[in-house]
């Protein structure tokens, strides 16, 4: 699979944008262990134009990570313009327009999935965005703003003679959010499509090696995208790595040596970003990690991960979970 000149190989496997989840120590971790591309946090468009600093933040990068997307949202052009083009200069290898965040403070002001209530300004973004920069642009979308909206096949067609690159589809509905069960058969149609020659990622509901295989090989994506089962856990790249490479799963990551991992991810953010943030989002990954659930009672043991504040805390109660677990 190829965007632009940039070719990820066969089965390639992407890391989702996350708002205060794909941080830098995140996705070099993720990077690492297998997976394709990587994107950071989303980016209002609006907070960029007006330089707002945590935003601007965000759109540090780094050679080791690559190839990295920067994912954009907004909603009138002028600013979508104008952040993909301040976007540019920090050289990613993507420019992602993000039209299908659902959650009500980014949806309800009419972008994200919002623009999915108004095709022709999502049209008009995406055709003058493409225009104002020299960086491939891609899009990622839902498959409607609800059940009797199902727009995605005559959507992508669409979004493909603005001259995107690339199309990731997750696989419900904006008033689905995150709830019910992500329905695929529509991603599979439009890549059926024999109009439609730009690579169709694959989103929603993919936990494991086994269903990323099964989407390749079922609905035919071009690549499969993976969002909130990479909560505090990197190396589920690994594992659906080697599944699809009919390689043999690793069996020296052992908890003992996952928890190294978390904790390393807690020291690159902190170096990389600073001790506050840094903890802020580590703390977030830690608190979901799936290593942590045959601890017993660890609703406290997470409640004091998320209240930490420095970096010896954190490491404190890691190594008490590691006294549990690793017996």
């Amino acid at each position: 699979m190829r965007i632009g000149n940039i070719d990820l190989g066969k089965y390639p496997l992407f890391l989702a944008p996350m708002e205060d989840v794909t941080d830098i120590g995140f996705r070099l971790l993720c990077k690492r262990f297998g997976v394709s591309m990587v994107y950071t946090e989303f980016v209002s468009a609006e907070a960029l134009v007006r330089s707002i600093k945590s935003t601007v933040n965000k759109l540090t990068i780094c050679e080791e990570e690559r190839p990295v997307g920067i994912q954009i949202y907004g909603r009138d052009v002028a600013s979508m313009v104008e952040a993909a083009q301040i976007v540019a200069q920090s050289k990613p290898d993507v420019i992602d327009l993000n039209f299908g965040c659902p959650v009500k403070k980014v949806a309800g002001k009419g972008a994200g999935a919002g623009m999915l209530q108004n095709i022709p300004l999502m049209l008009e973004i995406t055709r003058e965005v493409v225009k104002a920069v020299h960086i491939p642009v891609t899009v990622k979308t839902r498959l409607g703003w609800d059940a009797s909206h199902l727009i995605i096949t005559e959507l992508a067609e669409q979004l493909q003679d603005c001259g995107i690159q690339a199309l990731t589809i997750h696989g419900r509905t904006r008033s689905q959010m995150y709830t019910g069960k992500a329905d695929w058969t529509l991603i599979g149609e439009v890549k059926k499509n024999p109009r439609i020659h730009i690579p169709i990622i694959g989103n929603g509901d993919i936990t494991s090696a086994e269903e990323a295989k099964h989407a390749f090989e079922t609905y035919g994506v071009d690549g499969v995208m993976v969002g909130r089962a990479s909560f505090g856990c990197p190396w589920i790249f690994k594992e659906m790595r080697n599944y699809l490479d009919g390689k043999p799963s690793d069996e020296s990551f052992d908890l003992n040596k996952k928890l190294d991992i978390l904790l390393e991810q807690l020291h690159i953010n902190v170096a990389r970003i600073d001790e506050y943030r840094g903890i802020l989002h580590t703390r977030r990954h830690l608190a979901a990690s799936p290593i942590f659930k045959g601890i017993p009672d660890f609703r406290q043991t997470r409640i004091a991960m998320l209240r930490a504040t420095t970096v010896k805390e954190l490491e404190d109660i890691l190594e008490k979970c590691r006294e549990i677990i690793v017996k």
